[in-house]
């Protein structure tokens, strides 16, 4: 490090002049020391952008690979953060593509987080929309980005707009299912350790990973201890927790009759502006979800106006009723597409009730979550025959007719035959 100072001897005396820098000693409003921490702010700003430029370029010169290494583990190796070390490298791989952003992260004006949040919220756009976006549309992106944190949008804030930035591109067009809702997508991957731990990392659709943190959140609520001071477990801790009885209670619930029992809570936020529905914890979601998430759950629906302020509060309630549901079971059995288990299933609107599909049991039906899917995005339609049964049309891939095929329980009917 030193010897760096000595071939960029501008940088030592900068050093040397923040290390004696003190906050100013007669100041009884406040305004001089204000002052100067906003110029600190820049500053700190300019570095984080400056260790960007000079990580690009050591990047770029191979030096961590010739001895063996990565850049990142380099950056680890003399000081940094792994998380920092992460996120620098990100703006390392994105800034060259995003010229705009870099030229404003140079003057110091965009923190590292709103620069990453920026980042990550392309990388999102992207990801989101199956289609590939052209220069315009990316830099028409970017810009907007831009402007939203330089009016003053926090990183978070960044990211859901971005997330609704997506969900529009994807609704405009019909290029298939976007990665957020893309449930083959998903994956668990386990690794016990050497000292016996599990380690457990997961990539979920949205719609899962909805579910999954509202459970986590719900029962992870900090409690008081019994002498009664406040929790001493960590945030991380008491979600741990959390995580164990959402365990036991799934397998209770195992053992105990689920046809009545109400699926997960979900809270689904409607703009009257027209801009895309949002969950709590997960942000904006395309029309395809919501409509997905709205077949079989308990679920509060909340209109806002343009300012964000409700204007209309609906009650939560069970879409399909216990008495609906246990009659649609006892007329489906099982999952009409595989044979899951009724427990398994949820209850399916064959004419949306988004659209305006009535809640009886001549317009639902059985499907487990991953045939449910399949019927929202993969295109399977359900019918209901003459018989006032449900019947399945396999998309054009599978079947060019697309002929009805029997609910499972009833696999050797034709439709004909009902006719």
């Amino acid at each position: 490090m030193f010897r760096y100072l000595e071939v960029m001897p501008e940088l030592a005396t900068l050093l040397d002049q923040l290390i004696e820098t003190t906050p100013p000693a007669d100041d009884p409003t406040g305004r001089a020391t204000f002052d100067a921490l906003d110029t600190l702010r820049l500053i700190r700003n300019t570095v984080d952008h400056q260790i960007v430029t000079h990580t690009a370029q050591l990047d770029e010169l191979s030096v961590a690979q010739k001895a063996g290494s990565t850049t990142r583990k380099l950056l680890i190796e003399s000081g940094h953060s792994p998380a920092a070390a992460h996120r620098t490298m990100r703006s390392v791989d994105a800034l060259r593509a995003l010229p705009a952003l870099a030229r404003h992260a140079a003057d110091g004006r965009l923190s590292a987080e709103t620069v990453d949040a920026i980042i990550r919220g392309m990388t999102h756009i992207e990801k989101r929309c199956s289609v590939t976006l052209s220069d315009e549309d990316k830099m028409a992106q970017e810009i907007e980005l831009l402007g939203q944190a330089l009016s003053g949008a926090t990183p978070t804030q960044l990211l859901k707009h971005a997330g609704a930035i997506g969900n529009t591109l994807i609704e405009a067009t019909d290029a298939g299912l976007p990665a957020a809702d893309d449930s083959s997508l998903n994956t668990v991957i386990t690794h016990v350790t050497d000292d016996g731990r599990l380690e457990v990392r997961v990539d979920l659709t949205q719609v899962v990973g909805e579910k999954f943190l509202g459970m986590i959140d719900e029962r992870s609520c900090p409690q008081p201890e019994p002498d009664g001071a406040d929790d001493r477990r960590t945030a991380e801790q008491r979600r741990a927790d959390a995580f164990e009885l959402i365990l036991d209670q799934a397998a209770l619930g195992a053992t105990l009759d689920s046809v009545g029992s109400p699926r997960t809570q979900l809270m689904l936020t409607i703009p009257a502006t027209g801009d895309p529905a949002f969950l709590t914890w997960t942000g904006s979601v395309s029309q395809a979800v919501a409509k997905q998430v709205s077949c079989d759950r308990a679920l509060t629906e909340i209109i806002l106006d343009g300012e964000g302020v409700p204007l209309q509060m609906g009650h939560t309630h069970r879409l399909f009723p216990a008495h609906l549901r246990k009659a649609v079971i006892v007329r489906d059995a099982c999952c009409i597409k595989c044979g899951a288990p009724p427990s398994h299933t949820q209850v399916h609107h064959v004419a949306h009730w988004a659209d305006g599909g009535t809640t009886d049991l001549d317009n639902g039906c059985l499907l487990c979550q991953r045939c449910h899917t399949q019927v929202h995005h993969h295109g399977w339609d359900v019918v209901m025959g003459s018989d006032r049964h449900p019947w399945l049309v396999p998309p054009a891939t599978i079947d060019p007719h697309r002929r009805p095929l029997p609910a499972y329980n009833r696999r050797t009917m034709r439709l004909d035959d009902a006719a």
